[in-house]
């Protein structure tokens, strides 16, 4: 197993989990503003970097439309107004262990998208990460209608990794991420200017400001990128065991923000993610040989193109 898409795929993977104490400085503000805002700029300093590093973004075509839009529909709005819905009916921890079963999916869905059978070894660490990241969370209280939008989060959360599959061969990671960041500026626009109004950018504080510039750069530009290069490096099953690491990094950041040291079933937690990783990072990608012709250059300089059948 390489090294460096593990690498992309685990620091986006600790991005995110750090975002959940930041996301918390936006609970006052103009939402859909803010992410509209955040999508943006995360969409300049990704066109930025594609053009400092030579990188054509393409123009989807056909059915590509369809794949990104369901990437942008599901794991950018649908998620985050999940996140928001869910968060008044559910204790944090429901919604996180919903996600925690993100790796189990993967491995069993994503392998399919490639025109593989899922490796019964995949499946095996991703159930392990799984437990492993649900101790790490806890379990928390809820009514049927937070179990409803944990169910919508988790399937969010999952649809954002699945439906950029069939088009990262083309596209590449920065050409996704572009696309994806494009539209979902433009989705939340629309949701800003019928909810909030014009007049809600008005109401943004600095401590918002600082908290969108952290989620567009970090969370989003460099998190996006990082991780579709590791899904189009080591495939959506293996890729999908490093979402493990998001509640761990969710409660390293609330350490180092004052909060209390983690409890022995956190530690636990920590070791079982640790040894479901070890499991499903240790075999070998199987090798693929693509023809001449379907070859694609890189859109991520440094990071070779990987044809998807």
């Amino acid at each position: 197993m390489k090294a460096l898409p593990v690498l992309a795929g685990a620091t986006g993977m600790i991005f995110v989990g750090g975002s959940v104490a930041v996301s918390g400085h936006l609970a006052d503000a103009p939402v859909h503003t803010v992410q509209a805002l955040r999508y943006a700029v995360a969409c300049l300093l990704l066109l930025a970097w594609a053009r400092a590093g030579g990188s054509p973004v393409r123009r989807p075509r056909g059915r590509e439309w369809l794949w990104l839009l369901g990437v942008t529909v599901t794991g950018l709005v649908i998620f985050n107004v999940a996140l928001v819905q869910g968060s008044e009916h559910a204790e944090p921890a429901v919604i996180g262990v919903a996600v925690a079963c993100v790796p189990i999916l993967l491995a069993a869905v994503g392998p399919v998208l490639e025109g593989r059978r899922p490796a019964a070894r995949v499946l095996a660490a991703a159930t392990v990460v799984t437990i492993g990241a649900m101790l790490v969370q806890g379990l928390g209280r809820t009514d049927a209608t937070g179990l409803f939008w944990a169910a919508v989060t988790f399937g969010c959360e999952a649809a954002f990794t699945l439906l950029a599959v069939p088009v990262l061969g083309r596209h590449g990671p920065l050409g996704v991420s572009v696309h994806a960041t494009w539209l979902g500026a433009a989705m939340f626009a629309v949701l800003a200017l019928t909810v909030e109004g014009p007049a809600a950018l008005s109401r943004i504080q600095l401590d918002d400001l600082l908290a969108g510039a952290y989620l567009a750069v970090l969370v989003t530009a460099v998190a996006f990128l990082l991780w579709y290069t590791c899904v189009a490096r080591l495939g959506p099953g293996r890729a999908g065991l490093l979402t493990g690491l998001t509640p761990i990094a969710a409660a390293a950041t609330g350490v180092a923000l004052g909060g209390p040291l983690p409890s022995p079933a956190v530690w636990l937690g920590i070791t079982t993610v640790a040894a479901g990783l070890a499991l499903g990072l240790t075999t070998r990608t199987p090798a693929t040989h693509p023809r001449p012709e379907d070859r694609q250059p890189s859109l991520t300089p440094g990071i070779p193109a990987r044809k998807h059948p």
